[in-house]
């Protein structure tokens, strides 16, 4: 009898149960990106999308119980009594071509492993996506493919916010089929059902209450923001007229969590997720080459920076992906009479394309910074007081993914590289940062 993919099951499920081969190429044919590039260029420079409002009050926040269904609570109960928690993250997962389509397997495969042959207390909870789900924008057709086919295996939550290709409306698309259209449906569902996207597969919706929402799971609070639809750079607000479809709502909503953190004099580790980077790395004019197809977005930055100043919170950490590759800065703040070393952390490698950091530019090659290059000049005009800004790591070659574990004390950001292979690849970086100080510390 034919599964009705509209009615709500009793509980969400996660993965198919049993581990099945891989698939080697789309059951959807993809169009050539190429082509639709050339028709919506110049559309990609100034088309921003308006979005609803998140479900609920702006100070409530999603707990990872919630989207575990009747189990959640001696779940969460297990986690805490481990004293860590452990999840994954990852941005730009979706295979634009079937040429692609190996590398994002390839990814998927790794992280659902790791799920399964850890140890109870090492197994990561969950996945929280950075944005980019699936190319080549969000057409619902392309979501088994691109989602549910290569994560059909992994026995967590995927949580997600929305990156640009998750929400830029091609031409003539009808109301119903706009990308984030489809991506709430199948994120932000009101119950946990099988959607149209699933077809034969058994992973049901999010319930995320929005396409932006903060996430509180034991020790860690993860606040996600939408940052549009642009290819650059990533916009959270009307900026005062600038961009007038976009809603204010996020920097009241901003303001409202970090609010509600000070108040309850919240001692786990607070993360911002947003799907462009604050800072994506370019060398100083001076030098050769130009930096990669995605810089960063020190508008959106400074507006986060002036929310968090009036607030009197800073996040321990900043993730986001867009650019196609592996970055880890650390900045350096005065907030609050103390020095706070943040780490901005870029992973926008996890299976649709890696980028090299630097390009050649009118002959000049490409010259690619030293690990800890100082790079103070990309921090413009910040909102905060800005002590400076280091390079600390980066990977332009390999695809990868982020295991993040927090406890009470700490904070640990490690980057996993994805060969060709099969042969899982090891832990290439790690950052540890230490949560009552806002201090890096060694690992």
């Amino acid at each position: 009898m034919p599964r009705n993919s509209n009615a709500p099951l009793p509980q969400p499920v996660f993965n198919e149960g049993n581990i099945t081969p891989d698939p080697t190429r789309f059951k959807v044919p993809h169009a050539s990106d190429k082509l639709l590039y050339k028709e919506v260029a110049n559309l990609l420079k100034k088309d921003v999308v308006p979005f609803e409002a998140s479900l609920g009050q702006q100070d409530d926040v999603y707990a990872f119980e919630t989207a575990l269904g009747p189990h959640g609570p001696e779940i969460v109960q297990g986690i805490k009594r481990s004293g860590k928690i452990i999840f994954h993250a990852a941005g730009d997962t979706g295979a634009s071509n079937a040429g692609k389509y190996g590398n994002e397997i390839r990814v998927g495969d790794q992280l659902t492993n790791d799920c399964r042959t850890a140890d109870q207390a090492n197994r990561p909870a969950f996945l929280y996506h950075l944005g980019d789900v699936v190319y080549d924008f969000g057409e619902s057709k392309y979501y088994y493919d691109q989602f549910y086919d290569p994560y059909r295996d992994y026995p967590a939550p995927i949580f997600a916010i929305p990156g640009n290709h998750d929400s830029f409306i091609v031409p003539d698309t009808s109301p119903a089929d706009t990308p984030l259209t489809i991506f709430v449906r199948n994120f932000c569902a009101t119950e946990p059902v099988v959607t149209r996207e699933a077809a034969s597969l058994h992973r049901t919706a999010m319930t995320q209450p929005g396409v932006y929402f903060a996430l509180d799971a034991p020790f860690v609070r993860v606040i996600g923001l939408f940052s549009n639809a642009l290819e650059d750079p990533g916009v959270i607000s009307s900026e005062k007229g600038k961009w007038p479809g976009v809603p204010d709502v996020q920097l009241n909503y901003l303001a409202a969590q970090l609010k509600r953190i000070k108040t309850e004099k919240y001692a786990g580790a607070v993360l911002l997720a947003v799907h462009h980077p604050p800072f994506s790395y370019a060398p100083p004019r001076r030098t050769g080459g130009t930096g990669g197809r995605h810089g960063g977005s020190p508008e959106m930055l400074r507006q986060i920076d002036a929310t968090c100043k009036t607030q009197g919170v800073y996040p321990h950490a900043f993730l986001s992906g867009h650019a196609h590759n592996y970055q880890r800065f650390t900045r350096i703040v005065r907030f609050g009479g103390k020095d706070f070393e943040v780490p901005f952390v870029v992973c926008g490698d996890s299976g649709h394309n890696v980028n090299r950091l630097v390009r050649s530019k009118r002959g000049q090659p490409a010259q690619e910074p030293n690990y800890g290059a100082q790079v103070n000049y990309m921090d413009t005009s910040p909102a905060v007081q800005a002590k400076g800004l280091q390079l600390k790591h980066y990977d332009d070659l390999n695809y990868g993914y982020l295991r993040i574990t927090v406890d009470k004390a700490r904070l640990q950001i490690g980057f996993h590289q994805v060969g060709k292979s099969s042969i899982p690849q090891s832990r290439v970086d790690m950052v540890t940062v230490d949560l009552a100080s806002h201090r890096i510390v060694p690992n």
